[in-house]
């Protein structure tokens, strides 16, 4: 594809603690089309959602800085724009729907409000425009009942009802792209179905791209286009997401399928970020590993159709 809606090369962003450097996001390149979707999968601290952060700025400074890399949106590096035109972009172009509505949705404001107050970040509206527009936009998330329920505060609200909310205010800018992280955590079974139906329908409306943050391969198998799947910082492994599930083919994604079909988790831990990791990060646990495996990292190995893996074990 020739014209990349969202290009990630190289990106780099670190933590500096007063216990030494934390590489959360370390090198990694992604790629995303008009009206894709993109999941992010792996285990938690592998650097999801720092990626996400970065994309946004809103990396927690001074301790996390973007220290290299470039993220190309729209034909532009946005790690060049200033402050206030990042702001620009935030909501307007990249919406995110972030993590744990009940903690996301001020408590002491009505959900109406705060749909308000993201709907006019971005533009103007006369009072009486600007309440038919929220309406509208908690309708077409499916908020039954929209126009009482806008004085409704988030304790009154069920967790999907809340996660509702969240995605109407991070379409409210009407976005190009849409990142969602963990947008099904804390829901049951049933719920987790109806939001991500109505993330698909969304992005069907809309033509909205999507960067898809779980740890939840189901999620990953009903919504993503391509998948890629993240370790101690670095992608480990870039397919499409049938290929994924029918041919996966690093070790750690071999063990994270494992872990889903046969309840056969992972041995070993995730590596401590602090520390010096050498050779591949994965090789502790690797039940493949061989000798290079803890001395050198793997480059990426391209194999057939644009799967890559990055694994001696193709080297």
């Amino acid at each position: 594809m020739n014209n990349w809606l969202l290009t990630i090369k190289g990106l780099k962003t670190y933590f500096f603690t007063r216990w030494g450097v934390v590489k959360a996001v370390d090198d990694i390149d992604l790629r995303l089309g008009r009206g894709e979707t993109l999941g992010l999968v792996g285990e938690s601290g592998c650097g999801k959602s720092v990626t996400a952060l970065s994309i946004l700025q809103l990396v927690p400074r001074p301790r996390g800085r973007i220290v290299g890399g470039e993220i190309i949106f729209q034909g532009k590096n946005i790690l060049e724009l200033l402050d206030e035109q990042m702001r620009s972009i935030r909501g307007r172009e990249i919406g995110m729907i972030f993590q744990e509505p009940m903690t996301s949705l001020n408590p002491v404001f009505n959900i109406g409000s705060q749909v308000l107050e993201a709907l006019c970040a971005h533009k103007k509206f006369t009072k009486k425009e600007a309440k038919s527009k929220v309406i509208e936009l908690l309708t077409s998330v499916g908020m039954p009942d929209a126009g009482k329920r806008i004085k409704d505060y988030p304790h009154q609200l069920s967790g999907g009802m809340r996660q509702r909310v969240m995605i109407a205010m991070s379409l409210a800018g009407d976005p190009t792209l849409l990142i969602a992280d963990e947008p099904t955590t804390a829901l049951d079974v049933t719920i987790q179905a109806q939001i991500l139906a109505l993330l698909q329908r969304l992005r069907q409306q809309r033509g909205l791209a999507m960067i898809l943050i779980t740890h939840d391969l189901g999620v990953i198998a009903q919504t993503a286009d391509n998948v890629a799947v993240m370790y101690a910082g670095k992608v480990v492994e870039y397919t499409a997401v049938v290929t994924l599930f029918a041919d996966p083919k690093h070790p750690y994604t071999v063990g994270l399928l494992s872990s889903v079909s046969e309840r056969r988790p992972i041995t070993g831990n995730v590596p401590n970020l602090l520390e010096e990791i050498s050779g591949c990060p994965f090789h502790p646990r690797c039940p493949s590993v061989m000798k290079i495996c803890r001395k050198q990292m793997p480059p990426f190995f391209a194999l057939a159709d644009g799967h890559q893996a990055r694994c001696w074990l193709y080297g």
